[in-house]
């Protein structure tokens, strides 16, 4: 076994110990595919309002822009699937994704501690850990990297457990052995686009985030759109459709990760609970997670789009 496979099983077997569902190697190089279809999809205003979306355009397509050196870009995956669900079925609905802890703190903290192995393990290694942080495609890498392909929902799906997963990076200056990309494996299925309540999956493969419930219900901060009233069947904060309906979930274990358990008190609120929500409430069922990013004022604003006269 040469160096680069040595140090490839050494680092896989030290993610895998650290909980990451999985984990695959590509090199750092340009996105030249993904180059083409970025500037097309804000061209053509599909971010609606999320301006930094704009911003490092060079930096987002090539790693090596953002550290030194960089040789191999390392694709993380960590699960966050429940089979667990809000017990009122017309309570507002949050994406599962949401229930525990902010994903941001708690990948980074593993991605810290492989990073620690690296450099403790084999030497002198640099390197950046990435989890939304800066203007990384996470799922182009994760393809390239073999976890999975783009689904038509634009979502990075695995043909063993779906989609319900995190993604995240580790960008270091050490040459690696590489792994290939996965096959798509979505057929002539179209549930997703079918499903879509905004029809935001504009055609198979392409997501038009303007018009996403996960874009109206964290990113924009304006008042949501009053010709999409009564479209969001009843998400709160983020959506789970396209993956719910996708076959390859059936597939999807639950996680064994004790931050992404929800708060005692979240699955159990009742639709009223919610709507008469105070911001006490609110700090407590939501401290540290990602709910949090919306807002206390953010989540009432949802919550009162939802209802059938929209008065909030």
């Amino acid at each position: 076994m040469d160096q680069a496979a040595a140090y490839t099983k050494l680092i896989k077997a030290e993610a895998k110990r650290l909980g990451f569902l999985f984990c695959g190697i590509s090199r750092a190089d340009f996105l030249e595919e993904e180059a083409v279809q970025l500037e097309k999809w804000l061209r053509e205003g599909r971010h609606g309002r999320m301006q930094y979306m704009e911003n490092h355009f060079d930096k987002r397509l090539d790693p090596r822009l953002l550290v030194e050196g960089a040789r191999s870009v390392i694709s993380l995956g960590l699960n966050y699937y429940t089979p667990r669900s809000q017990e009122d079925p017309e309570a507002p609905r949050i994406s599962r994704y949401a229930y525990g802890k902010d994903y941001h703190f708690v990948i980074k903290d593993k991605l810290k501690e492989l990073l620690f192995f690296i450099q403790s393990a084999i030497g002198e290694v640099g390197g950046r850990a990435f989890v939304d942080s800066a203007p990384v495609m996470d799922k182009a890498w994760a393809r390239r990297s073999g976890l999975g392909w783009t689904g038509k929902n634009t979502n990075l799906i695995n043909k063993q457990t779906g989609s319900f997963f995190f993604l995240a990076e580790l960008v270091i200056d050490l040459e690696l052995e590489y792994d290939n990309p996965a096959a798509d494996h979505c057929g002539t299925c179209t549930r997703c686009i079918d499903a879509c309540p905004t029809e935001a999956i504009s055609a198979p493969y392409e997501i038009d985030g303007s018009k996403c419930i996960s874009y109206f219900t964290i990113e924009l901060k304006d008042q949501l759109p009053e010709g999409f009233h009564g479209q969001f069947e009843n998400w709160m904060f983020g959506c789970d459709t396209c993956q719910d309906v996708c076959p390859w979930n059936r597939f999807s274990k639950p996680h064994s990760e004790p931050a992404f358990d929800p708060h005692p008190d979240l699955l159990g609120m009742k639709k009223q609970e919610w709507e008469e929500l105070t911001e006490e409430t609110f700090r407590e069922v939501f401290r540290g997670s990602a709910v949090k990013r919306t807002k206390f004022s953010g989540l009432k604003r949802n919550i009162g789009f939802l209802r059938p006269n929209n008065i909030s």
